[in-house]
């Protein structure tokens, strides 16, 4: 008889509310849904009434420490860069495995090191879900095959941008590139913004070594997502839009479903 795995979501947002919703749809059979927790206690009840609605029972966590307390063999993070940075040690400390979305976080160095250091000696596990993109397996063989060189391309609408430093009004008529650097520079100019060019760095060069262009487009909605990497045998490219971030929550559900399957597609 298998044993059903528990999870938790931290994060109730747009994003963390498609995996609940999943859940309560009966998408994630190999799971139970037992907590969710969000710095907006609401939306946390609401996600949790959802869940209540389809016959499933779920409690509402006050802080993550209380969601920890829970145990969950997986923990979805649907939050930020700087939650998942506050939360992703005591959670893999305790064995408990994360499904991460604020890829952000790990742009950096050290933390990623540590992690992956306190991952392994509590035998927990990061899974980096593929977010508003994919190809993280050609990624990976292209750059393992040796010499590689990758770049990752976004484009965005001027709307998009608003609240960043690169955003001003004259965008709204004015094609241009706002942004040229490097996968770990663009993650701290637009920390909720380019999660996905970290996890396809961290796939492939490194986020020191990925550059990464952005480009916004006046009228233009939605995400372009395109990352290219080649090497002196392979020349590869993942091109993907998306008219929202939805798919990167399906990407969480598709995680769990792979994790728990006895055909693993990879």
């Amino acid at each position: 008889m298998t044993v059903m795995k528990t999870i938790a979501i931290a994060g109730c947002g747009k994003l963390g509310t498609i995996v609940t919703r999943a859940a309560a749809r009966g998408l994630l059979p190999d799971y139970e849904l037992i907590g969710v927790y969000s710095r907006t206690p609401e939306k946390a009840r609401a996600a949790a009434d959802e869940l209540a609605a389809a016959g499933k029972e779920c409690r509402v966590a006050g802080t993550f420490d209380e969601l920890l307390a829970l145990r969950p063999d997986f923990i979805v993070e649907a939050a930020s860069p700087k939650a998942l940075r506050q939360w992703a040690l005591p959670a893999l400390s305790q064995g408990t495995s994360l499904v991460c979305l604020s890829i952000g976080a790990f742009a950096d160095d050290a933390f990623y090191d540590e992690a992956r250091r306190t991952a392994e000696a509590h035998g927990s596990r990061i899974y980096i879900v593929s977010g508003a993109t994919g190809g993280f397996d050609v990624l990976q063989t292209a750059a393992l095959m040796g010499g590689a060189e990758a770049e990752f391309f976004n484009e965005k609408g001027p709307d998009a941008l608003r609240g960043t430093p690169v955003y001003d009004d004259s965008l709204q008529t004015e094609a241009r590139t706002v942004f040229s650097g490097t996968a770990a520079e663009a993650i701290r100019l637009f920390p909720t913004k380019v999660n996905v060019t970290v996890a396809a760095a961290r796939a492939s060069v490194g986020p020191a070594n990925l550059h990464v262009a952005m480009r916004s487009t006046p009228g233009f909605k939605g995400d372009t997502q395109r990352v290219e990497i080649r090497n002196s045998q392979v020349h590869a490219v993942v091109d993907v839009y998306s008219a929202t971030a939805e798919i990167a929550a399906w990407s969480v559900v598709s995680t769990l479903r792979n994790i728990a399957s006895p055909v693993v597609f990879v």
